[in-house]
């Protein structure tokens, strides 16, 4: 829908997850029947959660971890962990001084010089202990550190940014990051993003992606949106990037995965993303919260050190149980933030869909009351979805 906000100026109306709700159809299933696998390049996973390449989201350990759960973790080789010989009193200092020393802090700590050699020690260490190597650079981090990235051998390598894009203008003195050409060089998968359109999915997918990272701004520590203005709630932009995506698979028969970044919580808003057209989802928070996290139960934005303009924050979120808990239950709490793989699962046989690709085809309605509708006694007690 399309509204004159003034003259010579049409908006479109769009929407957040929040906003929506997914119906059920003319059948259910066993949620033991749903089968919620995926593959990103040439590597498959049961659960199609990635946790966020954030310094107080996934260390080495973390990385591990997830992978022998059945998902997948991101190590950030722009952060701490490569920066630092031992970055446990880095992280020791980051998550107890005040809000006041926060920003200042960080940006100390992030000056100091990225070290290849700690990018290929930290990536030999994830895959000495069995882990999925998946890594993540900005294009000129990328362009920088390619070299010992290739050579170590990462599985996945992640080229993220607040907004990416193949067609990058810069000045003459600076040799931007050639997508296409890095993309065809590298002998692994290259995943792309940030990005929030059909028109900047397509090109990003033709640029040889082999997947594509949806959505500017929604995360739980970010602050673009209010910093810069950019973004799109995630509903619309996940279903406008993967049209893009099903019109490149219709005219290629190459399919290229769309993976839904930032501002989810619960298993619900995993959910909704897949059933907007997502083939998986990559979480920071929620992961952040659990027990084995190296940030202490505290949570904050890759581009919160910047030392020209901060875009991200701190936030305490607590530990509330264990990696396992978080992705595969047992819960012991009732807010949806444990055991999304079960939510998932349970989502899908209350839809009647056996898979992901069924899932995306489920329909949705526009919902503004879904999360407030009747629950006056848990906003009041601040229980369940009153939290």
């Amino acid at each position: 829908m399309e509204i004159q906000i003034g003259r010579g100026k049409i908006a479109r109306r769009v929407y957040g997850i929040d906003e929506i709700a997914l119906v059920p159809g003319n059948r259910t299933l066993d949620p033991s029947l749903a089968d919620t696998k995926w593959k990103i390049g040439n590597i498959e996973r049961e659960i199609p959660i990635i946790a966020s390449a954030m310094d107080g989201v996934v260390d080495v350990g973390m990385a591990v971890n997830l992978s022998k759960l059945g998902a997948l973790g991101v190590l950030n080789l722009e952060g701490i962990q490569t920066r630092h010989e031992n970055p446990e009193p880095i992280l020791d200092q980051i998550t107890s001084v005040g809000k006041d020393e926060f920003i200042p802090l960080m940006q100390k700590l992030y000056a100091a010089p990225i070290q290849p050699e700690l990018i290929k020690r930290r990536i030999q260490e994830i895959k000495q202990e069995g882990g999925i190597a998946a890594v993540s650079a900005t294009p000129l981090g990328m362009s920088k550190y390619g070299g010992a990235i290739k050579e170590v051998g990462a599985d996945l390598l992640f080229i993220q940014a607040t907004v990416v894009s193949n067609a990058h203008l810069s000045p003459e003195s600076i040799s931007p990051l050639n997508l296409t050409s890095f993309c065809q060089e590298v002998p692994m998968p290259v995943i792309l993003g940030n990005c929030v359109t059909y028109e900047v999915t397509l090109n990003l997918i033709k640029a040889g992606a082999a997947a594509v990272l949806v959505g500017i701004g929604p995360g739980a520590a970010c602050t673009s949106r209010g910093v810069l203005g950019v973004g799109i709630p995630q509903a619309t932009a996940i279903i406008d990037c993967a049209a893009a995506r099903d019109d490149y698979y219709q005219e290629t028969d190459k399919y290229v995965p769309i993976i839904a970044d930032g501002g989810l919580i619960t298993g619900g808003d995993i959910c909704k993303c897949i059933a907007c057209g997502a083939d998986g989802v990559m979480i920071g928070s929620p992961f952040a919260k659990a027990t084995e996290a190296p940030g202490r139960g505290y949570h904050w934005g890759m581009a919160t050190p910047s030392n020209v303009l901060p875009r991200g924050t701190r936030v305490k979120v607590g530990k509330t149980g264990s990696l396992k808990q978080i992705l595969r239950g047992p819960a012991e709490i009732d807010d949806g933030t444990h055991n999304f793989l079960g939510a998932l699962k349970t989502s899908m046989g209350n839809l009647g869909v056996k898979n992901i690709k069924e899932m995306q085809k489920v329909e949705i309605v526009i919902a503004p009351s879904l999360l407030t509708e009747g629950k006056v006694y848990q906003k009041a007690q601040q229980l369940g979805m009153g939290k």
